[in-house]
Parts: structure tokens; C-alpha cells; sequence
């Protein structure tokens, strides 16, 4: 009877100690992590962003990978707009509904023929105008996007940015990328990379960190699918000035 209950508490110390081990071990796994996710942050001058450290990060996109990256107001999630996997990483990060498109930035008019299907007069005066700046103009989207990027809705919504890293990150990456706030989905964007939620930097392959930004409400939405500008979403931009740029003569 003895050695049976010497059986029974050797096997007890054995699971103790196995269970200690992947408890060590997942302490372990999660240091090692921990350290690796410290060396992914870029510093860079907000206005004289270094070209190898924007190269960097245009090539951790370019592969598929999703950043964040500061915009004008605030950091956002940056993927290559055309990599359908890397937008649906944009999605799940941000736990984002999927009946609700990304916009993306592009750094020249002329990557609007990769994107959209028709140019209306009114987004170029817009543009001739407002871009760079905080304009997202939404057009009828190319048949080739992604499907999750446009949520099905056939739009897309397009701005050329006016601050230094993030113009110079898109230039660099030579095409459309998403600029989705980098915050959960219903909670307040990050002016400051220190204020970003464990978990959104948790999945990220790189954060490009600039120091804190300046907030503000955010760009303006004008619609103009359907040939004359609609309103969607005012804000840096009154509709006030944007109708003024539309109709006024030249």
C-alpha cells in the first residue's frame, strides 16, 4: 500500500512540475517577445524623416506587413491597400467591422488610375485645391480592389497626405496604403505611440514614432461618385470652401 502511494505522489510532483515548466516557459516566451516588439520602433524627424528608415518601413509593407505610422492628426495602420491578407490584418488588429471600407493615402493624382474608375471635375478642382491636405475624396472604386477593402460598397475613399513621414512612407512603398486610425474600434485615436493600446502594438511588424501629434478633427469626406460633391463627414476642411473651390471661376 506504501509504495502504491508513493507511486501516487511521484506522479502528483511530476505534473506539478510540468505544469511549472510551461508556466516558466510561457513567462520565457513572453520576455523573449517582449524584447523583440522593443526593437521594432522607428524613431524618425517628424519633418526630416531619414530615407533609410522610411525605406525600412515601406519594405515591412510591401511584404505584407502592417505598420503604424503617425498621419496628420493621428497614428494610423498603414498595409498595402492591393495585399488583401495584409487589410484583413488592418481589420482584425483594429477588430474593425467588415461592413465598414478603409480609405487609403496616395502621394500623386496620377495613382487615382490604379484606384478608381472615373476622375469627376469636381474632385480635381478639389484636389487642385486641397491636396496635399486633409480632403479624402470618395470615388466609385476599380473593380480590382480588394473586396475587404471597399466592404463590398464599389467606393473608395482617397487622400493625399500633407504630413512629411507619412507622404514619404507612401512614396516610398510606390502605391496605395491604409491609413485607418491605429485604436480598437470605438475607442479614442493615439496622438502619441505611449498611448496606443497593448493591443493593437501586440500584432504590429513596425511603429514609426515621430513624438506626439498635434490632434485635431480630422479630415474632411466629400463623396463625388456620383459626379457632384456630397458631404459625408465635415471637418479640417468647411463645406463652405469646398463647394467655393468646386464652382467658383477660374
Amino acid at each position: 500500500m506504501q509504495v502504491f502511494w508513493r507511486y501516487r505522489y511521484s506522479l502528483y510532483q511530476i505534473k506539478n512540475l510540468q505544469k511549472c515548466w510551461k508556466h516558466l516557459k510561457r513567462n520565457l516566451q513572453n520576455r523573449l517577445i517582449k524584447k523583440q516588439k522593443s526593437l521594432k520602433i522607428l524613431r524618425v524627424d517628424p519633418l526630416h524623416p531619414t530615407q533609410d528608415l522610411i525605406d525600412e518601413a515601406a519594405f515591412v509593407i510591401k511584404n505584407g506587413g502592417v505598420i503604424s505610422f503617425p498621419t496628420r492628426y493621428l497614428y494610423g495602420l498603414g498595409a498595402d491597400a492591393f495585399n488583401a491578407d495584409a487589410v484583413d490584418r488592418v481589420f482584425e488588429i483594429k477588430r474593425r467591422p467588415h461592413d465598414k471600407p478603409l480609405l487609403v493615402l496616395i502621394d500623386k493624382d496620377y495613382d487615382l488610375i490604379r484606384l478608381v474608375q472615373h476622375v469627376p471635375y469636381a474632385a480635381t478642382r478639389i484636389m487642385e485645391r486641397f491636396w496635399p491636405g486633409t480632403i479624402t475624396i470618395v470615388f466609385k472604386a476599380k473593380d480590382i480592389l480588394p473586396i475587404n477593402l471597399t466592404a463590398g460598397t464599389e467606393r473608395i475613399g482617397v487622400r493625399m497626405p500633407d504630413h512629411p513621414v507619412a507622404l514619404a512612407l507612401t512614396t516610398a512603398v510606390q502605391g496605395p496604403i491604409t491609413a485607418t486610425s491605429a485604436n480598437i474600434t470605438g475607442d479614442w485615436g493615439c496622438f502619441r505611440v505611449s498611448d496606443m493600446d497593448p493591443l493593437i502594438t501586440d500584432k504590429l511588424d513596425l511603429i514609426i514614432d515621430v513624438g506626439a501629434l498635434k490632434g485635431g478633427i480630422g479630415s474632411t469626406v466629400v463623396d463625388v461618385s456620383s459626379g457632384s460633391p456630397k458631404i459625408l463627414r465635415e471637418g479640417a476642411v468647411s463645406e463652405k470652401d469646398i463647394f467655393a473651390a468646386v464652382f467658383q471661376k477660374r
